[in-house]
């Protein structure tokens, strides 16, 4: 099945001062480091959605394999973010059959969890796989077509979370054991050497 990645990569990091995405992990910017374990999947087309920073962002962060759009209404929340991404890689992909929607701030993504989801979505037959840790269910999920309508209508700073909510019985999980790990403060990214 045609699966895309959309990557959230619009939000102004408000509590850390400065883009996280730009952060430097082990050589590599989180969004980076995203970037390629998509690249490295099966996945296509790729979608990174800039926002905020989207001026600093695309001076550093230019890769010929993806597509970059700016979402200009960010500051409405990730929702808006994800329906910018599912419009634009609808676009590029009219015979996308499911999408994958990832953050630019999880350090310890890789494409095996990216194959992951995909083999998980076709072991289970349900229409969403979100990634497990921390007592929780999150980023990266993936969202069969048939909730595209709904990825495309969302609003507000909720993201998709809801639909993982709404669509319980459709729902099934992969666990990402450092999924966790995100960087919302400078603590945060301090702490990452921690989990080497």
């Amino acid at each position: 099945m045609k699966t895309g990645i959309i990557i959230l990569a619009a939000g102004n990091s408000s509590r850390l001062g400065k883009p996280k995405q730009l952060l430097n992990y082990q050589g590599e910017t989180l969004l980076t480091i995203v970037s390629k374990a998509a690249m490295q999947s099966s996945c296509e087309p790729i979608v990174i959605v800039l926002g905020a920073y989207a001026t600093e962002i695309s001076a550093q962060h230019r890769l010929s394999e993806l597509t970059y759009v700016i979402n200009e209404n960010w500051e409405a929340g990730m929702s808006s973010s994800i329906a910018v991404g599912m419009s634009a890689i609808l676009k590029h992909a009219e015979d996308l059959e499911q999408v994958i929607i990832a953050v630019s701030d999880q350090p310890f993504i890789n494409a095996e969890i990216f194959e992951n989801l995909i083999k998980k979505q076709q072991e289970s037959g349900k229409g969403i796989i979100a990634s497990s840790y921390a007592e929780t269910w999150g980023t990266p999920a993936l969202f069969n077509k048939k909730y595209f309508h709904q990825l495309l209508s969302l609003n507000g700073n909720q993201g998709a979370k809801h639909l993982l909510k709404l669509y319980q019985k459709d729902c099934s999980s992969l666990n990402f054991e450092l999924g966790y790990v995100d960087i919302d403060t400078t603590s945060d990214y301090n702490n990452l050497n921690l989990y080497r």
